[in-house]
């Protein structure tokens, strides 16, 4: 069925790294979210009624404001998609998270609404009724969930839409919500003990707890996430792939929306190599990686020395005092400058981000005075600086 839409209703559906493919994929996504809300709402409020069920009744609306969630989220598509203007250079693309954010806020708003009238059922239970035809639509129902969990899961992935697989996600939570309200249907036919009110609290738990699971998914990209690392190997290993360019390091990936995304990294070439050739090269490498994994790459150029067998020789102590040290520490852009009584190493020392500033000072210390130790003359100039990749 997903794969059925996908070819009947979004043009070009294989390239989904271009934006207009990705707006139809959202499109596609919210409009049958509210088809089957709407659907789910409508089937389980009269079930509801019949069984007089605040647990069941709670599950609708849930279902209700999934609806006027694929709503927003078809809104916030559409205007994400709109191309860039003088006052957004770089495009809409967050109002698709900035949509995703009102979406959490409704879905906890609807949670802590019945958790309100769970109490109130606690402490004022009424009688239930058990009718199976009405059970058997609810168990309908989480069938209709799964295959609409699964349907956005699989579009996010095609895509890598964080909003989608958060959608998913909430439709998986939906699916055992309704699956736990069942139970307590159950429990009351057949031992007659009332769980309605405590049944619909854990309802209302996990309604509120899957709005803020999209909240804080939808947040991280607002706040700005570190870059994945999948995403950086790969643009680490196309840029590197170039003759000429002999390492990479400073990746840093700015994220504008679902695929919007700028980057800037470095890249070392023989300082001995033409400039002009070096830049020819620079300059294809930015042009091909960018058409290729759809963003807009910038490349600054760093010269190193290769041909230097006393610098070589000092690369080769100063990674095996990193490696002892910690393992995690990279360095980049070594320079040397040597003179007759002193030696100045320069070069910048890579951290994880979430080393403490202190530490991080301790560090620098102690891999001074281990290189010092393999020569009076070497005096160290480092420089801090942190990676900007994700460790997962």
């Amino acid at each position: 069925m997903t794969q059925f839409l996908v070819k009947h209703f979004v043009k070009d559906y294989q390239n989904t790294k271009d934006l207009a493919v990705r707006t139809s994929y959202g499109s596609l996504a919210s409009i049958v979210g509210i088809a089957c809300n709407l659907l789910l709402f409508t089937v389980k409020f009269v079930v509801g009624l019949v069984l007089n069920s605040v647990s069941v009744t709670a599950d609708a609306f849930n279902n209700f404001s999934d609806a006027g969630s694929s709503i927003i989220g078809l809104v916030g598509v559409r205007m994400a998609g709109k191309p860039a203007d003088k006052d957004h250079p770089f495009g809409h693309g967050r109002i698709e998270y900035i949509a995703a954010l009102i979406v959490a806020f409704l879905v906890i708003e609807v949670g802590f609404t019945f958790l309100k009238d769970s109490f109130s059922k606690i402490f004022h239970p009424e009688e239930l009724v058990f009718k199976l035809s009405a059970v058997l639509i609810l168990v309908l129902s989480i069938a209709v969930k799964l295959w609409l969990g699964h349907f956005n899961r699989t579009l996010g992935k095609r895509i890598d839409s964080k909003v989608m697989l958060a959608t998913a996600a909430d439709a998986t939570g939906d699916a055992i919500t309704t699956g736990v309200t069942i139970l307590s249907i159950v429990i009351f036919y057949f031992f007659h003990i009332n769980v309605d009110g405590y049944v619909g609290i854990l309802v209302a738990a996990i309604v509120m707890w899957a709005g803020i699971g999209i909240a804080r998914d939808t947040l991280e990209p607002l706040i700005g996430a570190p870059v994945d690392p999948a995403l950086a190997g790969e643009i680490t290993s196309l840029v590197e792939s170039y003759d000429g360019i002999l390492g990479t390091h400073d990746l840093i990936v700015h994220n504008y929306g679902p695929g919007r995304s700028i980057a800037s990294i470095h890249a070392e070439v023989p300082k001995d190599t033409d400039v002009e050739k070096s830049h020819e090269t620079i300059d294809r490498a930015e042009r091909e990686v960018s058409k290729k994994l759809g963003l807009l790459l910038v490349i600054h150029m760093d010269p190193v020395d290769i041909n230097n067998p006393k610098l070589a020789h000092i690369k080769e102590e100063l990674e095996a005092i990193l490696q002892k040290t910690d393992p995690a520490l990279t360095y980049h852009d070594l320079r040397m400058v040597d003179g007759e009584n002193q030696i100045n190493l320069i070069f910048d020392l890579v951290v994880p981000a979430d080393y403490p500033e202190d530490q991080a000072h301790q560090l620098t210390a102690a891999i001074m005075a281990e290189i010092s130790a393999l020569d009076k003359r070497y005096q160290c100039v480092i420089t801090i600086d942190k990676s900007f990749v994700s460790k997962e």
